[in-house]
């Protein structure tokens, strides 16, 4: 190698890393945050964010999009369970994004940005670097960090004190769990699904930035932002306008209806056993079985999980974990065991607690455990009454 060789590739070794990543866009580039309606699945039932940018003489038109994750992940089912699966960064064509939400029937909106050119730039380039493998990658949290979070995280960092978020919730005050209650049918499976697993910790009051882990609340707080002395929106417009279809189901596909049968069938097992004094051994196989399994997944979701969401839980003292041992002895033997009646006594104060807990606003349960409360408390009164005055006891 010659001595104009070696000063040729010294001079390349310095100089190309310090060249940009992307050229800069032209002086009619255009950033936007789209909003995306919710759909019918749950997973869409809280719509979507994403960043859009457009630059005709680029032939740019990309989709930044923070909503994303890898079916192909390792173990990818025991860590989205155990809430250490990692969303991504992506980017595409905004026709191929669009394409989506028109099979879904879902509406799309855009806010075009007031941005400087040099703003602009910057926040092209913070997205590029985002965008790189190494950084693209982040620990997701439905309530702190997801695809909506990102929109003012992302404006926050790249304009810093120029961006101004201004209260316009003063009169607000609903909790984490009201807001994502407005995105779902309250006699539901996933509302009652989604109420049984996430915690006390979402039944604090949500402040107005907070209340931006939601998409449609991204694009009402995007109305009432500054930058500098100008609001940050320059326009709005519609891209898809579809309206959600009824999401409702039928009554007898409800938790309402099924949990006011079982009760039905509790109170009549229950009135049937008290007049022949005997005890249906399946009826109450059934209630401990259903209840500890709903315990032994709620401690799950609260202390062996990432999810923040689901930390104390107060649903775990109607639902209860150590029902399961009871329901082993309830199999196993044919009488209650020597250590039913406490058991039970304790059972019916857990069940006490729970409505005090409810009445005080401490966590809030569905609407539906108050069924459950009632057929358990029904049952559980009868089975301490059988243990102490019908059933002689074993072990």
């Amino acid at each position: 190698m010659t001595l104009k060789q070696s000063i040729f590739l010294l001079i390349l070794f310095f100089v190309l890393p310090l060249r940009p990543q992307a050229e800069p866009l032209s002086d009619k580039s255009v950033i936007s945050v789209i909003t995306c309606g919710p759909g019918s699945e749950l997973y869409s039932t809280f719509g979507h964010s994403a960043f859009r940018l457009q630059d005709r003489e680029k032939g740019i038109d990309w989709i930044y999009n923070y909503g994303t994750f890898n079916f192909n992940t390792p173990n990818f089912y025991s860590k989205f369970a155990r809430g250490k699966l990692l969303y991504s960064l992506s980017k595409q064509r905004f026709e191929n994004f669009l394409y989506a939400y028109e099979l879904e029937n879902r509406w799309v909106k855009e806010q075009i940005l007031d941005l400087t050119p040099n703003e602009k730039n910057e926040v092209f380039a913070f997205l590029e670097n985002n965008y790189k493998p190494q950084n693209r990658d982040y620990k997701y949290d439905f309530l702190l960090e997801n695809c909506s979070t990102k929109i003012p995280e992302v404006l926050q960092v790249v304009l810093g004190d120029e961006i101004v978020f201004t209260n316009y919730l003063q009169d607000s005050h609903k909790s984490f769990r009201d807001l994502i209650q407005e995105n779902l049918v309250r006699n539901s499976w996933s509302s009652f699904g989604i109420d049984l697993a996430l915690g006390a910790v979402i039944d604090r009051e949500a402040t107005y930035k907070q209340h931006m882990f939601l998409p449609e609340y991204v694009y009402f707080q995007l109305e009432h932002t500054l930058v500098g002395e100008k609001p940050i929106v320059a326009r709005e417009r519609t891209i898809l306008d579809y309206n959600l279809q009824n999401r409702g189901n039928y009554f007898t596909s409800s938790p309402l209806f099924w949990t006011g049968l079982l009760f039905l069938f509790t109170a009549t097992i229950t009135y049937i056993d008290l007049r022949n004094k005997v005890r249906s051994r399946v009826m109450d196989i059934l209630l401990f079985l259903l209840t500890g399994l709903s315990g032994c997944l709620i401690v799950f979701l609260w202390f062996f999980t990432d999810h923040t969401a689901t930390a104390l839980n107060l649903n775990v003292l109607w639902a209860f974990p150590l029902n399961l041992i009871l329901t082993y002895f309830l199999i196993r033997f044919k009488k209650l065991p020597r250590w039913a009646g406490p058991y039970l006594i304790l059972l019916l104060i857990l069940l006490a607690i729970s409505v005090l807990v409810w009445a005080i606003g401490i966590q809030h349960f569905s609407p539906i455990a108050a069924v459950l409360l009632l057929t358990l408390g029904l049952r559980y009164g009868f089975l301490l009454y059988h243990a102490r005055r019908i059933e002689p006891t074993s072990l």
